[in-house]
């Protein structure tokens, strides 16, 4: 019998519970703080946007953050929250300065949602504001305010926030620094001047983007100095490498619009554009990108993103009744990128040859790429080797929330065990797999027409869609899920050699992740516990106390797929893979995939651990 639809099925919910009830439409997935786009780090994001607005419009050159494991607190030096609306300002959707043109411009929070998303989904929120001698403090517990005052105060002037994300919402959370030290590398970047410190570490940038590319790519590499331009509300910097693949790092108004937009789309027209026009050669675009590093900032009024998180910008127009995008961009770099050509004829001659290189190549490639395409459909990849899911995670013109698309994982993994328990096991929704067969090739040092020529890597591109950039990406988190033992390790390093070969943008975009699955099992009648360590097993044995039985998983295919739902469903855990600042990713591989070097060695015996069950200490000790 169909449910009755009556007015009490009509519910309103007010600020908060709207919030709680739904909390990826206001920050993305959740997640528990083991991937840099985890609603833990936009909770960050969207206090540490108010004070940059304030810096932008000259208000407090500093920023203080302390990040703990569970709890943030985030201190400007702005001109504060005027005290009678400070618990208006984060507990009330659509309030805020920023709805008034006059007190803010160009700035990134507009739609008054942030801090209060970030007070709603927190156990504990408070806020302090101090103007000329007064200050005001509130006290929140998941959005409900318990404690209000107004005292006098000496301190400086500005807003503090602190916050502690609540638990219940957030499982098993807890923050990274590396991720946390990124998101404020991207502040100092894109605020040159302002010091942010934090933990009491300084980060502040002279240069602009310059200083991000020097960061992002290695001096060894790069095929031309840096070129660095900037202008009214635009800033560009480029340069090429010997790496594979295109990278682009796109900002607006401060904001990292990670998965880039209308902005990015521009840059890398306007470079195709000014590029053919100064040779006086009609390039193919492929080409003129191969092995680019790029990244580019505008600033403008009332951005207009694809989602609350916004990872993506949507304006296709710099301002309401002017210019294009495009055209914006265009001409900002057609006269920058022009002059700077003519004016430094060796640079003009370097970009040149890295075109020219990369056109040779491919054309070289051109009957094995054709080879490669017939190969694959013969090989009926979506029947045989890749078991799909409904949604991917660059699907366009289709209604699928951000929440999904973010969601959206292919499992790598080996054996047909394996990727059974993991078929049967998924949310065929998002969650796709794709089997191997077999160790993959040791590509090291190899030129990439072996990922044509070899059937694995040439199905397993196809699976991803990224024979042509991160464009077409069918699915944000690629999991390498592999076997805890020494074949496994192995596997897995020749994935990782794989991507970071031929399509390092997947690793520094931080798509490739590491899926970590239980090693032990410990259960009585009563209550079975899974432990990923040793220190977790001893930890459930002491609980259980008598003596539970403990299985010891050493592959996969040992785990049922009853058993895997616990593992790939809401608390998975997934652990990225990431490229320190400071690394080259020539000196990576070298290091684990080059000749036996001494240091390798050293690093094998100072870290190997080997965990043996009864059966195999036994066998040794005969």
């Amino acid at each position: 019998m169909a449910a009755k639809y009556t007015e009490d099925n009509i519910r309103t919910l007010d600020w908060k519970e709207h919030i709680r009830l739904r909390p990826g439409m206001y920050i993305g997935k959740l997640g528990n703080g083991q991937s840099a786009d985890d609603g833990v780090y936009i909770l960050i994001k969207e206090v540490i946007d108010n004070s940059i607005d304030e810096f932008i419009m000259g208000h407090g050159k500093r920023i203080d953050i302390q990040v703990n494991d569970d709890s943030v607190f985030i201190r400007d030096y702005g001109r504060g929250i005027p005290l009678g609306k400070v618990v208006d300002a984060v507990s009330k959707i659509n309030t805020g300065a920023k709805y008034d043109s006059s007190a803010f411009k160009k700035t990134v929070g507009l739609n008054g949602v942030g801090t209060k998303a970030v007070n709603a989904l927190s156990s504990k929120f408070t806020v302090e504001s101090i103007r000329d001698g007064e200050a005001l403090q509130a006290t929140f517990s998941c959005g409900n305010l318990e404690e209000e005052k107004r005292i006098k105060s000496d301190k400086e002037n500005g807003t503090s926030v602190h916050f502690i994300p609540d638990a219940t919402i957030f499982k098993n959370y807890n923050y990274r620094t590396e991720f946390v030290e990124d998101q404020i590398r991207h502040y100092a970047y894109l605020n040159k001047g302002l010091a942010l410190y934090l933990n009491g570490q300084r980060f502040v940038s002279k240069n602009g983007l310059l200083d991000l590319l020097q960061d992002k790519t290695e001096a060894e590499q790069i095929r031309y100095p840096i070129m660095h331009f900037e202008g009214n509300d635009i800033e560009v910097a480029l340069t090429h490498d010997s790496h594979y693949g295109e990278s682009y790092y796109s900002f607006v108004n401060g904001q990292y619009t990670v998965q880039g937009g209308t902005h990015e789309a521009a840059l890398k027209q306007a470079i195709v554009k000014t590029v053919r026009d100064f040779y006086s050669k009609q390039f193919d675009p492929q080409d003129i990108r191969a092995s680019i590093v790029a990244a580019i900032s505008i600033r403008m009024q009332d951005p207009v993103f694809e989602s609350q998180t916004k990872t993506r910008l949507g304006s296709t127009q710099i301002e309401e009744g002017g210019s294009s995008m495009y055209s914006f961009v265009l001409d900002f770099l057609k006269k920058a990128l022009d002059d700077f050509l003519h004016k430094n004829p060796d640079s003009a001659e370097a970009l040149l040859k890295r075109i020219t290189q990369s056109e040779r190549e491919r054309k070289d490639m051109a009957g094995v790429k054709k080879l490669a395409k017939e190969r694959a459909k013969k090989a009926n990849l979506h029947n045989k080797k890749l078991r799909d899911c409904k949604f991917h995670y660059n699907d366009k013109g289709k209604n699928i929330e951000d929440e999904d698309k973010q969601r959206t994982t292919v499992f790598i993994t080996e054996g047909d065990s394996a990727s059974g328990s993991l078929t049967k096991a998924r949310n065929p929704h998002y969650q796709a797999v794709f089997s191997l067969r077999g160790k993959p090739l040791n590509c090291y040092g190899l030129k990439k027409k072996i990922v044509y020529e070899n059937e694995e890597f040439n199905l397993l591109q196809h699976a991803l869609n990224i024979e042509e950039g991160l464009e077409g990406l069918r699915f944000n988190n690629v999991v390498i899920a592999t076997d805890a033992d020494v074949d496994g390790m192995h596997i897995r390093l020749l994935l990782l050699t794989f991507f970071l070969q031929f399509f390092p943008d997947l690793v520094r975009e931080g798509h490739i992740k590491i899926l970590e699955t239980p090693l032990f099992r410990v259960r009585d009648k009563q209550t079975t516990i899974y432990c990923y360590n040793e220190t977790e097993k001893q930890a459930a044995i002491e609980k259980l106390k008598g003596k539970p039985e403990i299985t010891r998983f050493k592959g996969l295919g040992e785990i049922s797929p009853n058993e895997f739902e616990d593992f790939i469903g809401d608390g998975i855990r997934l652990r990225p893979v990431r490229i320190a600042q400071d690394q080259s990713i020539e000196e990576i591989l070298t290091y684990y995939m080059g000749k036996n070097t001494p240091s390798r060695q050293e690093f094998i015996i100072e870290n190997l651990r080997v965990e043996l069950d009864e059966t195999e200490r036994s066998a040794l000790a005969t």
